[in-house]
């Protein structure tokens, strides 16, 4: 077998057997566990125990039952399941949904449920369906643990005052007003102190902040609050963990099988929803994270589905609270650096034992304290950000009616009504197309918005006979769908319009839409970088019939811009009526050629950048690199790098100049760019960029030191150090080889070897600014000389090692080799 050719993909897998004479392998492989996995662990389990206990204590659960659900979910979660980082346990959207449980059927009968539910789930796990629950809308998700969040808040408002929730959010609110007036000033200052440490601990400032800060602010507001309730004898309810002996174990279910039946189905919808979006959730923080010594696998979402029916099932049995997959813990254990599934089963086994050996010490803590933390938990289950994404998809109505019906009805009615608006909405957005008819200098225009199916005919037929016979037309298709109908609707229209003598061009936003090539047009042969004088997808003007009707002509655009009239003032016109340009470019208004580029992009480029904009919007420019070039309108940056958008920060000036700084010779605005890019962008490299033909060069050579200052010359002064490193006299025959040059060719003339030392010349100037010299000292910054022959569209880089400066041509490369 060739050496080229690749191992099979299942080598790995392959049995090895040792040799016979060698030594027998030796024993089983011992059990061990990374550090980073045991420091992960410490930090999830600091989280999961204050929360646990107030997760238990929002649904009127015995409080040991969040513990069990704690270590449940950490052990037999974390070694079944299908993501090893994703920390499972009592889930605070779970929360509303336990609690009416517990209220309508018991403890006990909820235990069972929960024990249904999670096999529920291992039946879901098995017919591998769990990639079909993610889709469901998120904003039907965000929407239910919105309700969730506020109905939680607005029950541990009562104990954080002193009091006692209420059953439902509307009888939360008409007892508020009540409770308020009967407060009880212990319970509110233990719970001031709670939300004030949770909110202020993340921010301590200095060295010493950033330290204590790796202590989760969870356990530091609980254990604060604690300890100075107990410092100054309060009197207030605290934990009260009764013996084990007498812990409530699961019994059969007792009650209306219709209801048993849907709360069964909406313990798994809402464990299994939270679960695998957390999965999908971890899979994406573990991929931005540095690079790791042991590698973590991609979630199995059908794998995860069968742990978290697992973990249900003992949770169940053993009197514990339903388990779901925590955000919170998960994005710890994560930012942790935990490699393994390892450190998600030793935070189950330190809950366990915190369990059995902490109960005095947990004992101590107030519940308002533990109100406090979940009602904070509670308002940050109502994203800002989730609110932003649903509204810029359109999805706001969506995510109103899911969270109103979870808050007043209930989570299962909420999510059933948040499912119906959704397909409500996409149906009306499937069905609702617009198409307008516009007349503009005598080219009619018919432009489809939204999809164009069967339903869309009628209308789409009645506007298309609204274009005179015999009439130039342009159908602007944007959508991305179009079924039979419509397609066969368009073409019989488009055949019947051409056959009276008309033309029609039909354009889409996606490339293949066009129908059929027009007559006159030889299709739009244009490309993203083509210059504007070089389109080919002008409509060229017809040939006039006398010379009366000559002067009347004006060249039109597919794109509906009309172009100036042809004659004796059209640039680039020789004098001859209704000539048209070699290029095949319409003589126009320079303004038209602007609004039709930007037509262009708006057409064909905004679809496919959309998104990559409006996440580069949500994140801010992380640009990698300064490029700083000449303001020369033939060097397209991002042509000659295949740079994107927020890959470059770039600055552009006459001579791409990078004055010294000081006040009689610097400059505000370069420098100002330079500081702005080192010091808050924070970018590694800078790139000086010289060119060809550069007329700030050819000033420079023809320059009189007597002549007038004008803005010109006065920033030309910053190019004389340049013009002073290539004497004047230099012979191009023996050569200076100390001087900038280019490999394998001599400059072809003063202005190209003036250019190349002006690039050496800037990239020393650079070296003087402050920001750049402190980047550079501290290894943070390169610096990068570059040369861009126009004319044979070739770039050269400067070599760092050579003496003078050789700018090396830079070779293609075969990218797959």
């Amino acid at each position: 077998m060739s050496a080229c050719v690749p191992a099979r993909a299942d080598s790995a897998r392959t049995k090895h057997v040792h040799p016979p004479h060698s030594p027998p392998p030796g024993g089983p492989r011992r059990f061990r566990v990374a550090g980073a996995d045991v420091s992960a662990a410490i930090a999830v389990f600091l989280i999961a125990l204050p929360l646990s206990l107030g997760i238990a204590l929002a649904t009127g659960a015995p409080l040991q039952a969040g513990l069990v659900a704690a270590a449940v979910g950490g052990i037999v979660a974390g070694r079944i399941g299908g993501c090893p980082l994703q920390v499972s346990g009592p889930a605070a959207g779970l929360t509303v949904v336990t609690a009416d449980l517990i209220q309508q059927y018991g403890w006990r009968t909820t235990c069972a449920i929960t024990v249904l539910a999670g096999i529920a789930q291992l039946g879901l796990g098995c017919l591998r369906v769990a990639r079909s629950a993610l889709a469901v809308s998120p904003a039907i998700v965000h929407g239910m643990l919105a309700g969730i969040g506020v109905t939680i808040a607005v029950a541990q408002l009562h104990i954080v005052l002193g009091g006692t929730p209420q059953s439902s959010v509307p009888d939360n609110l008409v007892a508020l007003p009540a409770q308020l007036a009967n407060l009880h000033p212990a319970d509110v200052a233990v719970s001031v102190l709670t939300l004030t440490l949770l909110l202020l601990w993340p921010r301590l400032p200095g060295r010493a902040g950033e330290i204590l800060g790796k202590l989760p602010a969870a356990l530091i507001a609980v254990a604060g609050a604690t300890a100075v309730a107990a410092l100054t004898g309060l009197r207030l309810p605290k934990v009260d963990l009764p013996s084990w002996s007498s812990h409530a174990l699961a019994s059969l279910p007792e009650g209306p099988v219709l209801g048993l039946v849907a709360a069964i189905l909406t313990t798994t919808l809402v464990c299994s929803v939270q679960s695998l979006l957390g999965a999908v959730a971890v899979d994406k923080l573990v991929s931005a994270r540095p690079a790791l010594t042991g590698r973590v696998k991609r979630s199995d979402l059908d794998r995860e589905l069968l742990g978290q029916g697992a973990a249900n099932i003992v949770s169940g049995s053993l009197g514990g609270l339903p388990i779901a997959g925590v955000a919170v813990r998960s994005s710890a254990n994560v930012a942790a650096g935990a490699v393994s599934r390892n450190s998600t089963m030793l935070h189950g086994v330190l809950v366990v034992i915190a369990a059995l050996l902490m109960v005095p010490a947990l004992e101590l803590i107030p519940l308002a304290s533990l109100a406090a933390l979940v009602m904070a938990v509670g308002l940050k289950m109502v994203s800002l950000n989730h609110i932003r994404t649903v509204t810029r998809h359109r999805e706001v109505l969506v995510y109103a009616v899911t969270t109103c019906g979870v808050v007043f009805l209930g989570v299962l009615e909420g999510v059933a009504l948040g499912i119906a608006v959704a397909v409500g909405v996409a149906l009306h957005r499937l069905t609702r197309t617009r198409i307008t008819h516009d007349d503009m200098e005598g080219v009619h225009h018919v432009h489809v918005r939204g999809q164009l199916t069967f339903l869309a005919v009628p209308r789409l037929s009645r506007i298309l006979h609204q274009v005179p016979p015999g009439a130039d037309a342009v159908v602007e298709l944007d959508g991305s769908f179009m079924d039979h109908a419509a397609y066969e609707t368009l073409q019989d229209w488009q055949k019947t319009h051409t056959a009276h003598g008309g033309s029609v061009d039909i354009t889409g936003r996606r490339p293949g839409t066009r129908l059929s090539e027009p007559a006159e047009v030889d299709g739009c042969r244009c490309r993203p970088w083509t210059p504007w004088r070089n389109h080919q997808c002008e409509r060229p003007p017809k040939a006039p019939a006398s010379g009366t009707d000559r002067q009347a002509i004006t060249a039109r655009t597919p794109g509906g811009s009309p172009g100036a009239k042809t004659g004796p003032n059209a640039r680039g016109a020789t004098g001859t009526t209704g000539a048209t340009p070699a290029s095949g470019a319409t003589d126009e208004p320079h303004g038209h050629e602007l609004a039709r580029g930007i037509n262009a992009f708006h057409r064909n480029t905004t679809p496919l950048m959309r998104r990559e904009l409006a996440r580069l919007a949500r994140e801010g420019q992380q640009p990698s690199q300064l490029f700083l070039t000449c303001a020369d309108s033939r060097v397209v940056t991002s042509m000659i790098t295949s740079s994107g958008p927020g890959d470059l920060f770039v600055v552009r000036n006459v001579g791409n100049f990078v004055p010294l700084p000081g006040e009689e010779s610097g400059d505000d605005s370069v420098g100002a760019a330079i500081e702005y890019a080192v010091d808050v962008l924070k970018v590694r490299s800078i790139t000086v960029c010289g060119h060809s033909g550069c007329g700030a060069m050819q000033a420079l050579l023809g320059a009189d030191p007597g002549g007038a200052r004008t803005p010109l010359q006065r920033w030309l002064r910053h190019g004389v150090p340049s013009l002073e490193r290539v004497p004047a006299n230099l012979d191009t025959g023996g050569e200076d080889r100390a001087r900038p040059r280019l490999a394998g060719r001599a400059p072809a003339d003063a202005a190209e070897r003036l250019c190349l030392a002006n690039v050496v010349q800037q990239l020393e100037h650079l070296r003087a600014h402050e920001s750049v010299a402190r980047a550079l000292d501290a290894g943070d910054l390169e610096l990068h000389g570059m040369y861009f022959h126009v004319g044979e569209a070739q770039s050269y880089l400067l070599s760092e090692d050579a003496d003078g400066g050789v700018f090396e041509l830079v070779r293609e490369t075969n990218p797959t080799a």
